[in-house]
C-alpha cells in the first residue's frame, strides 16, 4: 500500500512538474544567454541628439546594455529605475569606469522620445553624468540584429511587447560577459559584472527569478506577478517534502524499535 502511494505521488509530481513547466514558457519570449560571444559593433543607431552612431564608436569601456521601449506600460520604467538606483549605490563612477546604453526595441520610438526618457532618468539618478547613460533608437532590422546577438527575445502584441527583464554586461570589445535578471540589482552583482566585463571574463547567471515569476497581462497591458506559477511551485515543493518525510520517517521508527529490543 505504501509503495503504491509513493509511486502515485512520484508520478503525480513528475506529471505536474512537466505540465507546470510548460505554462507560458514560449520560446518566442525570454533570454537565451550568449556568454562569451561578441555583439556586432558595426550596427548603426540614432542617439537622443539625432546623430547616427555605431556601437563601435560608443563601446570603449565596460558597458551595461538594457533593452526597453519607451511607451511600455509595465516593466521598462521599473527596470530603468532599478538601473538608476544601482548606479547611485555603486562606488564605480558612471562615464569613467563604465557606461550604460539603453536601446529601444520598438522601431516606432524616436530620438525625441529617447531624449525625454533620458532626461527623466539622468536627472533623477545620474545628474551631471548624462554622457555615461546613452539612449538609442534604430530601425527594425537593426533591432533584430542586436536582440538576436544578445539572445533577448521579445514578441509584439498589438502596439505593445511581451519581453523579459534583464541587463547585459558587455566588454569594451563587445563580448557578452554577464546577464543580470530582474528590475532591481544588488550592488555587488552589478559591480562584479562591470569588473568582469573589463577583464573579458564571462560568468554564468545565478538566477532568473523575474522571468519565472512575472507574466504579461494582455487584457490590462501590464506585467503582473504570476500567482499560478508561484502556487504551482509551492505545491510541487511540499509534495516533494512530504515524500521525503514519508520515506525517511518509517526508517527512523524501525531503527528506534531495533534499539529498544
Amino acid at each position: 500500500m505504501k509503495k503504491k502511494l509513493i509511486l502515485s505521488l512520484l508520478v503525480f509530481t513528475i506529471f505536474f512538474g512537466k505540465s507546470f513547466a510548460q505554462i507560458d514558457q514560449s520560446p518566442e519570449v525570454g533570454v537565451i544567454e550568449h556568454l562569451g560571444k561578441r555583439i556586432p559593433l558595426d550596427l548603426k543607431f540614432v542617439n537622443d541628439n539625432s546623430d547616427t552612431v555605431t556601437l563601435k564608436q560608443l563601446i570603449n569601456k565596460p558597458t551595461i546594455l538594457s533593452f526597453v521601449y519607451f511607451d511600455c506600460p509595465g516593466l521598462c520604467s521599473p527596470l530603468l529605475e532599478g538601473v538608476g538606483s544601482v548606479i547611485q549605490k555603486s562606488d564605480l563612477e558612471l562615464g569613467k569606469d563604465y557606461q550604460v546604453i539603453t536601446i529601444s526595441f520598438n522601431f516606432r520610438d524616436t530620438p525625441e522620445k529617447a531624449k525625454k526618457k533620458k532626461t527623466k532618468f539622468v536627472e533623477r539618478y545620474s545628474k551631471g553624468k548624462g554622457n555615461g547613460w546613452i539612449f538609442l533608437t534604430t530601425d527594425s532590422t537593426t533591432i533584430f540584429d542586436i536582440t538576436d546577438a544578445t539572445g533577448f527575445k521579445t514578441k509584439a502584441v498589438g502596439l505593445d511587447f511581451v519581453h523579459p527583464s534583464a541587463i547585459i554586461a558587455v566588454s569594451p570589445d563587445g563580448m557578452i560577459t554577464r546577464y543580470l535578471y530582474g528590475i532591481t540589482f544588488p550592488s555587488i552583482d552589478f559591480k562584479m559584472a562591470i569588473i568582469e566585463a573589463g577583464k573579458n571574463q564571462p560568468r554564468p547567471s545565478i538566477q532568473k527569478a523575474l522571468l519565472f515569476c512575472y507574466s504579461y497581462d494582455q487584457e490590462n497591458k501590464r506585467y503582473s506577478l504570476d500567482v499560478i506559477k508561484i502556487a504551482g511551485t509551492i505545491i510541487v515543493f511540499f509534495i516533494l517534502v512530504f515524500i521525503i518525510i514519508f520515506l525517511v520517517k518509517p526508517k527512523k521508527k524501525n531503527q528506534n524499535l531495533s534499539n529498544d529490543e
